[in-house]
């Protein structure tokens, strides 16, 4: 049910270590500490020595992440108790960044699309951000209708929990809102909605 071939549909390069950093600041999610973890064991834990790590756990992540990054002994970890917390957290972090600092994100869909929608208000190009998918495939979707924001969709069509249309979720994703867009399946036929499909886990 979703529409191949948008252009807009966010592709994630994989975290990455870049060994030109004068400092690495990490915004981690759930699972997406797995994804530190693989680049450790690739190239080694030197780059900690001058990395920030801010890390938000959720239910469906290994309790033991925090305990294994601790473990790592990076420069500076800070756990936060949500994402908007973290997000407020990464906002100050990068009006002080300078110029040899690289950003990592890794997490879910609607945590990277957040924490790279605050490096686009200090005008850091999107493109220079590494990025990992982690976790859930559950998305975050704007309903066009209404503008409430739905997080973890995991079905297409859902009923916005906003406004109660019964919505597609498609495929095209705005940077600015860090969402996909869900538009009505029966806005000329009302109750012809097909049965919601799990298509996000």
């Amino acid at each position: 049910m979703l529409v191949n071939g948008i252009k807009s549909r966010p592709v994630y390069t994989g975290l990455t270590i870049d060994p030109n950093a004068g400092r690495h600041l990490f915004a981690l999610e759930g699972e997406g500490p797995q994804a530190l973890f693989d680049q450790v064991q690739q190239v080694g834990a030197g780059f900690l020595a001058s990395a920030q790590i801010l890390y938000v756990p959720t239910t469906a992540a290994p309790k033991d992440h925090a305990a294994k990054i601790a473990a790592l002994k990076p420069d500076d970890l800070w756990l936060a108790p949500t994402i908007a917390v973290l997000l407020n957290r990464f906002r100050n972090e990068l009006s002080r960044a300078t110029m040899r600092t690289r950003i990592y994100v890794a997490g879910t869909e609607g945590f990277i699309g957040q924490v790279m929608r605050e490096t686009l208000d200090f005008g850091v190009d999107h493109k220079s951000i590494r990025n990992e998918h982690r976790g859930s495939e559950a998305r975050r979707v704007q309903c066009v209708h209404c503008k409430g924001i739905t997080e973890d969709v995991k079905t297409s069509p859902y009923a916005c929990t906003h406004c109660g249309l019964n919505l597609l979720v498609r495929d095209h994703y705005s940077r600015r809102l860090a969402a996909f867009q869900g538009v009505s399946i029966e806005a000329e036929e009302p109750g012809t909605a097909p049965p919601p499909e799990e298509l996000f886990r």
